[in-house]
């Protein structure tokens, strides 16, 4: 049926981009919104004392909870994409997912309780499960195979991602902490309304039946083994979701030690305005608005020349490396902070540092989101998408172990530590773009 529908419009889609990528993008917007206001303040609730609105809980123990969180936000779509690849309708689990965040959020505002956090966080988790992995296979199901926009595609419906993180902690960063987490749920409330009352629209039957009776409509048996290509592919985007942990255990930085770091080490004085902390998680939001119609851009023209775009393994070497410059610019300001906490330094290392994690991050995540909605077997969709969001979930908690030492060994080892890894890697990545290139066909 679906196969069906891009048939019919295969002939717009050539010209112009669907108007259903909208409509994913503004839901996205709204979770996104949730999401990100959430984890904006998540740690700076965590810390805070009772009488500032928060559980007074120290900063090793919001760090390690912080990045359980994130880890387990992006480990629970790999049970949700299989359950949709087998029996769920996407588009129902979406709406499942989001019930249940709305929910999550909604029961941290009630109550002010380590017990009303673990409630709220344990409904974000299972939400997330099923909603993540299925908004982003449906934005793939609205192109073809081999359509030259895919990638820009995802790189507008990362836009959508980002102008719900962009808002979020310029929002929620005004206002007290419990009011913050009602934000989010409403946010989220926003989202489900526009995807349920729009849905049919802009997206027709996409999305309304499992993985398992679209390959039924096709006449293609489920239980027939994979194919060599299919193999090799496979196979592809394994390798390369283990490479991206590099990247996210330095970006999911952001949430813990950057935001940390901010706080204590940044001078965020504007004339007489104390910028808040939360409000430099925006950054990398912004940019990435800026930046995306140009990424966008430059990934179409350069698939239209001789040579055509880089390759997939290509983008994540050089976005590996771009990710490290952004650790390696704040050595310097660690330097001059040195062990006195008094010390502020210029908030301009703190912009530079995410404007490079964005450009890093362009190259990656978008790219790698078209690529497996691409390459992998029809039956195994949702599953393979659920395993390259798991790379983020080994990621997010690494990322909070080598938080946890900045406790103690200090920013710089772990900035510089960081910086290092990911650029040598990034090297090696280049190395063997080629091979990799070919497993990907």
């Amino acid at each position: 049926m679906e196969a069906n529908i891009h048939q019919e419009q295969s002939s717009e889609f050539r010209k112009k981009h669907p108007p259903g990528l909208y409509l994913l993008f503004a839901t996205e917007a709204w979770e996104r919104f949730s999401y990100y206001g959430m984890r904006a303040i998540l740690v700076l609730y965590l810390t805070a004392t009772a009488i500032n609105g928060g559980l007074g809980a120290d900063k090793t123990t919001a760090i390690s909870l912080y990045g359980t969180f994130t880890s387990a936000v992006y480990l629970t779509p790999i049970i949700g994409g299989y359950l949709t690849d087998r029996f769920l309708p996407r588009r129902t689990a979406i709406t499942i997912g989001g019930v249940l965040m709305a929910l999550g959020n909604f029961s941290i505002f009630l109550h002010q309780s380590m017990g009303a956090l673990y409630l709220g966080l344990a409904l974000l988790i299972i939400g997330n499960g099923f909603f993540k992995p299925n908004i982003s296979t449906i934005v793939g199901e609205l192109y073809h195979i081999n359509d030259p926009k895919r990638d820009g595609a995802f790189t507008i419906f990362y836009m959508g991602v980002n102008l719900g993180a962009f808002v979020a902690p310029l929002v929620v960063g005004l206002m007290d902490y419990r009011y913050g987490f009602l934000t989010a749920a409403i946010g989220m409330v926003v989202g489900q309304v526009l995807f349920n009352t729009l849905g049919n629209k802009y997206l027709g039957d996409i999305g309304k039946e499992s993985a398992k009776k679209v390959q039924e409509h096709t006449q293609t048996v489920s239980k027939a083994p994979l194919t060599k290509q299919e193999v090799r592919r496979t196979i592809a985007i394994v390798i390369l979701a283990i490479i991206v942990i590099a990247f996210w255990t330095a970006f999911e930085q952001a949430g813990s030690s950057l935001t940390l770091f901010t706080e204590e080490n940044i001078d965020r004085h504007l004339g007489d305005f104390i910028i808040p902390t939360e409000w430099f998680q925006s950054l990398n939001s912004l940019f990435i608005m800026l930046l995306a119609p140009v990424m966008s851009m430059l990934w179409f023209k350069l698939s239209q020349t001789k040579n055509g775009d880089f390759k997939t393994p290509t983008k994540m070497g050089m976005g590996l490396i771009t990710v490290g410059l952004g650790f390696l610019v704040l050595i310097p300001a660690t330097v001059m902070v040195g062990d006195d906490s008094q010390v502020r330094v210029n908030m301009l290392f703190m912009v530079f540092t995410y404007f490079l994690h964005t450009l890093a991050e362009l190259m990656i995540s978008p790219v790698g989101l078209s690529m497996v909605s691409r390459l992998s077997p029809l039956k195994l969709t949702s599953v393979l998408m659920g395993v390259w969001l798991a790379s983020s979930a080994v990621a997010n908690k690494l990322a909070s172990v080598l938080a946890t030492y900045t406790q103690s060994l200090g920013y710089f080892d772990i900035f510089g530590l960081i910086g290092i890894v990911t650029i040598v890697l990034g090297v090696i990545v280049l190395f063997v773009s080629k091979p990799i290139a070919k497993l990907m066909e």
